[in-house]
Order: C-alpha cells, then structure tokens, then sequence
C-alpha cells in the first residue's frame, strides 16, 4: 500500500515504511532503464528466500547512495544507533577496538536495509559466531578488459583443478564484469590456512597458463591478462552476495549460475537485473551448498603433490 511519499509493505511479522519509493536510484539513459528505490524493493521481496541463507549470521558492508548511483557512496560497516532494535547485530574485533556490524537475518530486516538506500550487500566469508574461521572461499575472475570469453574460460580451468582437488565449487556473475568461482569449506581452517591454499591455487593456474592468466596484485603488471584474485579470502575482507544490486547503470544483479550455464552463448556478467534476476532465482542453482562444505586439508596434500 502506498501512502503519498511513502509505502508500506509487509515482511514476515512486520510492516515495514518504505519512504519515497518512486525515488530514481538508477537513471536510465545509454539503453538501461531507469529504476526506483521501489523497483530494488520489489527485486529483494522476490528474491529474499533465495538470498537470505547466504546472509544470515554474516557480518556485512553496506555500499549506500542516498542520493543514487550517480551520487556519494557511503561504505558502511558500523551499525547506526537508529536502526531497530530487531534487527540483529554482530560485534567483531578490529585492530584496536570493535566494530559493530549490521547481520541480515529476515526479510524485514532487508528490506529496511533497501530503504536506507543499501544497493550493495557486501558479507563476511566467515559467521559472527566464528569468525575467525571462514565457511566460504572465493576466486574472484577479474578480466583486464570486458572480455567475457577470457572469464569463462578461466572459470572452466579454475572449476578443472577445483575438481582435480575433489572440492565442490559454485558459480556466481559478479553483476560487474567477472564471476566468482565459491568453494563451500566446513569452517575448520583459520583464514591464513584458506589465503595461503587459494593463492597456492591460483599460482598453480597462472604457472600452467601464464599468457592468459596472473596473480599480480598490480594493473600495471597484469597486462590483458586476467587477475586471479583471492585477496578476500581474508578476516574482514568481504565479498558481494548473491542475489545483490550492483551500483552500475541497469541494476545488474549478482547472480549465482549452474556450471552448466557457463557454456550459454548468451552469459555474461551483468546478464540478470532487478528486472529479471527472479527468474534465475526460482531455478535455485545453489541448491544444497551449504551442506558441502569441506575440509582444505585433503585438498591441500592433492595440490602438493600435483604441484610437486
């Protein structure tokens, strides 16, 4: 229902105000579509049960833009005294102190978050209650270019090894320009343990196709190849979640893939928006991945040996 500036819509046991819904957050122009703060709500109501078992628990970063895409962004991690006090909280350690993070548990919380004008929902690879010890690992495939053929295949070489290793992996389009190859782990390591496996990894890729592939954290030394980035795997380092709004012309969405639809002539990175990314939702292509989680250390010894 809507109330002049304002709309009021129902979440669970709550009802939530959404105000100025019809507020442009994305201007259209160049063939994107413009979209409004209610379009992004309309998106996450749609997607909310797909979305919120890769939030719950998790401490998360909000890229803000009050003001739209075309305005400031405010990366936020503590969480405002004026937030509702049913929305869960998470205090985890930083170098010399605290800092309080926002946890999406339901629904309502969510979409609160989609009023205060949060675009992009950044997690934690580990949980609030564990956090040292992280439960997810992430090659980000990141090309020099907008050259989505040199995605896919560095995603089919990463999947190969992954498999070679026996560890299950998932696909994710970033919404931006690349995928994030997900490996499900079952929280035993500590993050130095799963950083220094995925750069083992990563280098094993790299030595085996140095023309196409690098690990050079620098642009300048990337050249046109693609950067194998493994830099999140690490204690307060995030990444984006599925099923997030990317702050990118067209509202792209982050949107998990089956490893079979790596091989659609049609995919690309920015592929699904808040105006079709349900479709692929209701498809669940990560479907029990949470109960896949594995533990490095068998992997690890594989990649030893293969490494030699």
């Amino acid at each position: 229902m809507s109330d002049g500036g304002s709309r009021t819509v129902r979440a669970g046991r709550r009802r939530l105000e959404i105000h100025r819904p019809d507020k442009v957050l994305f201007p259209g122009g160049d063939g994107a579509r413009a979209y409004t703060k209610g379009d992004l709500v309309d998106h996450h109501r749609a997607v909310a049960r797909h979305m919120l078992p890769h939030l719950r628990g998790r401490p998360l970063m909000l890229d803000r833009r009050p003001d739209g895409i075309d305005g400031p962004a405010f990366m936020q991690k503590n969480t405002p005294a004026g937030y509702p006090d049913w929305i869960t909280r998470a205090e985890v350690a930083k170098e010399g102190g605290t800092v309080t993070h926002t946890v999406c548990d339901d629904t309502a919380t969510l979409l609160y978050l989609v009023d205060q004008a949060s675009v992009t929902l950044h997690r934690w690879l580990s949980r609030a209650d564990d956090p040292d010890r992280p439960d997810r690992l992430v090659f980000d495939l990141d090309p020099s270019g907008d050259d989505f053929e040199a995605v896919r295949e560095a995603a089919r070489l990463t999947g190969e090894l992954l498999d070679e290793l026996a560890l299950p992996s998932a696909l994710m389009t970033t919404g931006s320009r690349g995928l994030h190859v997900v490996v499900p782990l079952d929280g035993g390591q500590d993050f130095d343990t799963v950083r220094e496996f995925a750069r083992e990894v990563a280098d094993t890729l790299a030595g085996a196709h140095p023309d196409r592939l690098t690990t050079a954290a620098r642009k300048k030394d990337r050249g046109d190849r693609l950067y194998l980035d493994v830099q999140r795997n690490a204690y307060a380092q995030t990444a984006v979640a599925p099923w997030t709004v990317r702050a990118l012309p067209g509202a792209p969405v982050a949107a998990p893939i089956t490893w079979e639809q790596l091989d659609d002539p049609e995919l690309h990175a920015r592929r699904w928006t808040v105006e079709n990314a349900v479709e692929q939702a209701e498809t669940d292509p990560w479907a029990g991945l949470s109960r896949t989680g594995r533990s490095l250390a068998p992997a690890r010894r594989r990649l030893a040996a293969l490494r030699g």
